[in-house]
Order: C-alpha cells, then structure tokens, then sequence
C-alpha cells in the first residue's frame, strides 16, 4: 500500500518513475534481510545471479510494468486513465510545493554564489580583473570600430545603389544582411581574443562567455529586425524603405524590431543566468523557481506587445472591438503557456508554441516573398511568378517540416530508432511521416508545375502578326498547354495518392488491377465519353483548329474558346456559346488558317465604260494595299475578274481579292465605299431594276392588246 500511494503521488518522468521503482523494490526486499541477515553468506550462485538480473533497471522497468499490467486490466482502462490523471495532477502539486519550499533558500543561495565569486577575484586581484575585463570590452568593440571605419565606403554604396531588378534588391539586402552579421562576428572574434590572450579565473571565465553569447544573440536579432523591417525606412525618404523585407509602415516596423529585440534580448540573458545557477550549484528546484520567476518577465513583454501593438485605423462607423477582442485571447494564450511551461507539461506546451506559430510564419514568410520579388518592369512578370510559387511552397514545406522535426526532437521521438523498429505503432508512424512528406512534395511539384504552364500561357498570349511563325506557335500552346496542365494534375495526383497509401502499408498492386477492371467496365459503360475523348486527342495530333479560331461543323460555328478532355466550346459572333463534344464535330472547316479569297458582285448599266471600271477598281485596290491600316492584311490586293453574266437590266461584274482570315470584312467595307465614291466622280451609274408605266392604262389581256397596236398601225391614214 506504501508503494501504491508512493506511486500515485508520484510526478510522471521517466527518472523519477526509475526511482520510484527502485525504492518499491527496496521495500519488498526489506523483509528478506530482516529476517536472515546470517544467511546472506551462505546465498547459492543462482540465486545470486538471480538478485543481479533484479538489480539491471531494464528488468526493474519490465516487472514494473508487468505488475501494472495486471493490477490494471484491459476492461479498466477508463479507470487506469484516471489514476494516471490522478497521479500526474499529485505530481504537479507535489512539484509545486518543492519550489515554493525552495523559494526562502534563494537569498542564502545567491550569497553563497557570490562570496565564491568575490573570493577568486580576491585571489586574483582586482586590478587584474578590471584589466581583464578592459580587454575584453576593448578587443570586441575596438575591432568592431576598425571594421566599421573602414567600410563605410561599402555601406554608402549599398545603401545608394539603384535596384532595377529583382536581382538587385536581393543582392542589395543580402549584402545588408551579410554586413551586419559581419559586424557581429567581429565583435565575437575580438571579445574571444581576450580569452586566447589572457588567463581568467575559472568562474569569471564561465560567466562571461554565457553572457557574451547572450550579446552575440541579441546584437544579431537586432540585425536581423533592422534587415527585414527596416524600422527607419520612410515611404517619404525611399532610401532604406525600398530595402524592406516584410512590407508594413515604418512604425509598425520600429514597433516590432523593438519588441522582438527585447524579447529575444531577454531570453538569451536570462538563460545565460539560468546556466549560471547550475554553475554556481544551485538546487535543481531553485533553478526551476528561477526560470518561472524570468518566464514572468517574457510574460510582460509579450502581453506589453499584445496591449500596445499598432492596429489598422478603423474607419468612424466601425468599433474596436476586434482589436480588444483579439488582444484577450492573444493574453488567454500567453498565460496559458505560462502555466503549462509551470506545470512541467513540455509536450503540451511546445505543440500549443507550433501550431500558433507555424501558420503566422507561413504567411509572413509568403508575404516577404510577394514583397521581394514584386516585378520591376513587365518583362519580369511571368519569371516571378514561377519563382515567387517554388520558393513559396518550398518555404511552407520547409517550414513544415521543421516543425515536425522540432515537435519529433521535443518529444523525445528517436526517428532514427522508428525506422530501425519494425513493430505495428513503428511502422504506422514511419508510413504517415513518408505519406506527409510525399504530399508536400506533391504539393510542390504541382504548384511549381502548374505556375510556369501558366506562366507560359500568358507569354503565348502576347500580341504576334497574324499567320506568321510566331502568331501559330502561340496559338498551339493556347490550346495544348491547358490540356497539359490538366492531364499533369491527374498524373501527380494519382501518383502521390498511390505512393502515400504504399507508404501506409496498403498494398497497391490488387488497387491497381481493381482499378484497370473498373476501368474496363467503365469504358464499356460510357463508350460515348470515350469516343468523345478519343476524338479529342486525334483532333489536337491532326492541329485541326486552335484556340482564338473561327470554325464551322455542321450547324455549330464560332471561335473556338476552351478546351475541356471531351469537348470544345465554340463563341458565335453573336454571343451564344456552343460546348460541342468531339464526337459530334464530324468534319470541321477551319476559316482562320492562312489566308481566304473574298469575291463579291457589282451592277453597273449597259452603257457603262467597262475598261474605265476595271481601271478604278484596279486603282482602289492599290491604294488599299498601300495604306498601313490594310497592308498587312492584303495578300493579293483588290481587282475586277471581268464580267460574269448580262443580266436582265445590268451588267454583273466579278471583283476579287485575298486577305489574312477575319481580315476580309472590314477590307470589303471600305473597298465598296471607294467603289462608290469613284463611280459617283466619274460619272458611272449603278444599275437598278426599273418599271415603265404608260400614261394609259390597257385593259384586256396581253394578246387582244398586241393585235390591235398592230391593226390600227396598219390602218391606212385616209380612213
């Protein structure tokens, strides 16, 4: 019963667990001793081995847990849970009471610290530690000096130097970063120095080198912050804004360097004091009272950010009630870590730190990204967006990745020893892991892919001559590169979901074999979608039209739009838009490809010069083929074939010319209007159909009427 209550009050780590199980088996051996003690002598060799295998904590842990085992049978697992809860709650109380016991102890503690550190500066001598604190202050900043002067020619110059390209503004701000973690390094090597120079006392030694790493830490955070937001930057003086990183104003930048500079600062300090305790030989629970006392101050600062961070202007009609709203959940949540971190929960509180940081610096790392490669000129446009989406999604899977890596470290997770073990929960483990990175690199590979097709659609849809090499080579890739994409999109689609499920365990190969028999009855079930997509495919190899064309099939008619794997959308010039399948366009006539004839008809009247018509058709052509508007649209310009037939009241007169395709209307248009305006000026009649009316109107028919014109003709004029 001692052991159990032990046991349950027990905290739940792996050491304390060790030792609890060791003084359980100290009690239950207690009675052997008490009762023999003389026989300990005479103990057999087996039995003594036996004690041996007892005493190995491998084998102390596995009867520990065999015993568990059977005191808690699988039907109580509800029960178990709750003695498990139970005993980690008795922990963290008993945790608790240990270091507010530990608290009185510090002021002792401190003192003791102290006078041993004041001892071996005694022993050393004063002036010798103040001279060996002199150097190490010289050595650090005087380098750091010497390098400053004698590079202020560089930073003039890239803090001046234009950045016309993207190229250039990445160049520029990878130098600012590089100079001023320089300036930093320099300033380590030189306080470094002073140790390689001169001997220091054991203690002094130690607690310097914490503290200066802690400066080296915070002076390069400092860099960092004055690099990616550049907290003196102005829009109005565009010399250090255009070197931003992350785009924000410039006093939301100089409140968040400060902060994250007094953050980080803070950190590193009280860490380096924190080591320190350890040194000087602090108990463990004043140690620990220490951390939470300093956790209290990163307490601070992050709620003092959260309180009195710049917030958009909000507009008159609108409240503040986001803000404020948000601000007491941002302070729900730092007190929630803090009293996880108190608790011991580490599991806990580090997986609440990722997913809360995790998506944030996603973001803000895809925003720095649009913000550095923003274009400079329109040329640069397509580059940057295949560049901005593979570093984009490169970044967000990196970034992922180091998360789990991170939470995987935190944990005490051996990914080394899961890929080694070949158990169920090992196994299942290693499969989700592979299955998550083949995803992301789908992911990846589908978004990369995917921007640089459509990078390349938006340089084929660049204005080109019509009919040249160019203008056809456009037009292909408009009309085989969205059927690429899709087709890409299926393939790593398919082929991430196969890989991911094998890393799982799942056996792919009857999947497969299922999948191609029920792809077989489906091609059997849907033999119109087939032939649809067959068509399709043919249709594309024959280059039979492209996007931006104007076909004919049958009774459907228009520019061709899309495509789609079984069908093709088709815009009539009046609007409607047919989606035809390809079964169903049969034979297509394409009336956009090289060039067309236009022939039309003119009436002209009988007594018309026809040698002085052909001569000002002839002439209008020509000066059609010479105006820029038309020139590069005519192929054969403007002329009269001859005369095609006399008709009943005109003579019908055949003019002819070729044109690029589409082009032959608007030519047409204005080359009737010419036609109209020389016939006028020379004096060239259209011909119309007419009607003569006599003065009397004859009643009878026809005939009777013919007979008596004759008759009275003929009449003699005596009568």
């Amino acid at each position: 019963m001692v052991v159990e209550r032990v046991i349950m009050l027990a905290p739940a780590k792996p050491g304390r667990w060790a030792m609890l199980i060791l003084l359980a088996l100290v009690f239950l051996a207690a009675p052997l001793g008490a009762v023999a003690p003389a026989q300990e002598a005479q103990t057999p060799p087996s039995v003594q081995e036996f004690v041996k295998l007892l005493e190995d904590p491998a084998v102390r842990v596995w009867l520990e847990r065999a015993r568990s085992a059977q005191e808690a049978p699988s039907s109580s697992e509800p029960i178990a849970d709750r003695i498990q809860m139970a005993s980690r709650l008795s922990g963290i109380h008993e945790h608790f009471a240990k270091v507010v016991l530990a608290i009185p102890h510090f002021l002792f503690e401190l003192r003791r610290a102290s006078n041993r550190l004041l001892q071996e500066l005694r022993n050393r001598g004063l002036s010798t530690v103040v001279a060996l604190i002199g150097g190490f202050a010289a050595l650090g900043y005087g380098s750091e000096c010497l390098f400053w002067r004698a590079t202020k020619r560089s930073r003039r110059w890239i803090r001046h130097h234009p950045m016309t390209t993207v190229a250039d503004r990445l160049r520029m701000i990878a130098m600012r970063l590089g100079f001023g973690s320089l300036v930093v390094a320099i300033f380590g090597l030189g306080s470094v120095g002073a140790f390689l120079l001169f001997e220091w006392p054991p203690l002094l030694r130690q607690v310097v080198i914490a503290y200066l790493a802690a400066a080296v830490l915070f002076r390069l955070t400092l860099v960092l912050g004055r690099v990616v937001l550049v907290p003196n930057g102005t829009v109005e003086l565009d010399d250090l804004a255009r070197f931003r990183v992350v785009p924000m104003p410039a006093e939301h930048a100089r409140f968040w360097q400060r902060r994250l500079g007094l953050f980080i600062g803070y950190w590193a300090f009280g860490r380096a004091t924190l080591d320190l305790l350890i040194v000087f030989g602090f108990s463990p629970d004043l140690h620990e009272a220490a951390g939470y006392f300093l956790g209290m101050g990163l307490l601070g600062i992050a709620l003092e950010a959260i309180w009195r961070r710049p917030c958009p202007k909000v507009a008159p009609p609108h409240t503040s009630w986001g803000p404020a709203c948000l601000s007491i959940l941002l302070t729900a949540y730092g007190v929630l870590l803090w009293l996880l971190w108190v608790a011991g929960l580490d599991h806990l509180f580090w997986l609440i730190v990722v997913a809360m940081l995790l998506p944030k610096a996603i973001a803000v790392g895809q925003l720095a990204v649009a913000h550095l490669l923003r274009p400079t000129a329109e040329d640069e446009v397509p580059k940057r967006g295949v560049l901005e989406v593979a570093i984009k999604r490169g970044l967000r899977m990196v970034l992922m990745l180091t998360a789990a890596l991170f939470l995987a470290d935190v944990w005490g997770i051996d990914l080394v020893a899961i890929t080694a073990r070949d158990t169920l929960a090992t196994r299942m483990v290693r499969g989700a892991l592979t299955s998550i990175m083949v995803l992301l690199l789908a992911d990846f590979l589908w978004h990369v892919s995917k921007a640089a097709v459509d990078a390349r659609l938006a340089e084929a849809g660049a204005a080109a001559s019509p009919n040249t090499k160019d203008a056809i080579h456009q037009a292909r890739l408009r009309t085989l590169l969205p059927i690429f994409r899709n087709i890409l999109f299926v393939v790593i689609t398919t082929l991430a979901a196969l890989t991911a499920l094998s890393a799982l365990g799942f056996e792919i190969g009857p999947l497969i074999a299922g999948a191609g028999v029920f792809g077989v009855a489906v091609g059997f079930g849907a033999q119109t979608m087939v032939k649809d997509v067959i068509s399709g495919i043919f249709y594309l190899l024959d280059d039979a039209f492209r996007i931006g064309e104007y076909i004919q099939s049958g009774s459907y008619k228009g520019t061709v739009e899309a495509f789609s794997l079984r069908s093709v959308k088709l815009r009539h010039h009046r609007g409607p838009v047919y989606t035809v399948p390809f079964g169903q366009l049969g034979a297509v006539q394409n009336m956009s490809r090289d060039w067309v004839i236009d022939k039309f008809q003119i009436n002209v009247t009988y007594d018309t010069d026809l040698e002085r018509v052909r001569k000002l058709i002839k002439t209008i052509g020509q000066e059609l083929a010479e105006e820029s508007e038309f020139s590069q649209h005519i192929i054969d310009p403007l002329k009269m074939q001859g005369v095609e037939q006399f008709g009943d009241y005109a003579i019908e007169i055949r003019c002819k010319m070729t044109t690029r395709p589409g082009e032959q209307f608007t030519i047409r248009r204005r080359a009737l209007a010419r036609i109209k305006q020389a016939f006028d000026e020379s004096g060239i009649r259209f011909a119309t159909p007419t009607v003569l009316v006599s003065e009397r109107e004859a009643t009878g028919p026809a005939a009777a009427r013919h007979v008596i014109e004759r008759t009275s003709s003929k009449r003699p004029a005596a009568e």
